[in-house]
């Protein structure tokens, strides 16, 4: 679960621009959907910080052979107080050509600012290679928009989703309140 660093710039651009053509092709086949069950669900992570999930983005596909769980966080520069929090979420969904047509993609938790001002993304991909593909081109993105060195993931081979939030104890157990384990999540409700 070692972080790799971030894709070079000319390799990320262009992998992100594959994704956004391929989210045009998501989106006139009517595959993504924006479900809201799991609108908000109350996330607390390993390190203390709770957050809610305010998004989810589904894409219509086969399940997973090779299912992963994918952590992202990230602090925005200059994002303060909740009227700049709310203005971010209601605007965060027009960044959806900017992850979605990543290989792979199965699902993302659009996870709310918690008490430090982080905001993380909770997701389900089909394949770890792919996952870590994309967290690391996704960087680039981020980069432009963040505190620097707040950027971060973690993926998490074998799991899917559903099965984290139904029993978090599958993430193992490491020191409560250990800034290491920001993205081990404890309890969903």
């Amino acid at each position: 679960m070692e972080e790799r660093p971030p894709l070079p710039p000319a390799e990320a651009w262009r992998a992100v621009a594959r994704c956004v053509l391929r989210c045009g092709v998501l989106l006139a086949q009517r595959r993504l959907r924006l479900p809201r069950r799991h609108v908000g669900l109350r996330l607390r992570f390993a390190d203390g910080t709770t957050g809610t999930v305010y998004r989810e983005t589904r894409v219509d596909r086969l399940a997973p052979v090779d299912p992963c769980l994918l952590v992202v966080e990230f602090r925005l520069r200059g994002v303060h107080g909740p009227r700049a929090h709310a203005l971010f979420r209601a605007e965060s969904l027009l960044n959806t050509p900017l992850f979605a047509g990543f290989p792979g993609l199965v699902s993302k938790f659009w996870v709310a600012a918690d008490e430090h001002d982080v905001y993380r993304g909770v997701y389900e991909w089909d394949g770890p290679d792919r996952a870590e593909a994309y967290a690391r081109a996704l960087w680039r993105v981020l980069a432009l928009v963040s505190v620097p060195g707040s950027i971060h993931h973690c993926v998490v081979p074998g799991l899917r989703r559903a099965q984290v939030l139904a029993d978090p104890g599958l993430l193992g157990a490491g020191t409560p309140g250990g800034r290491a384990d920001w993205w081990r999540l404890v309890d969903a409700g």
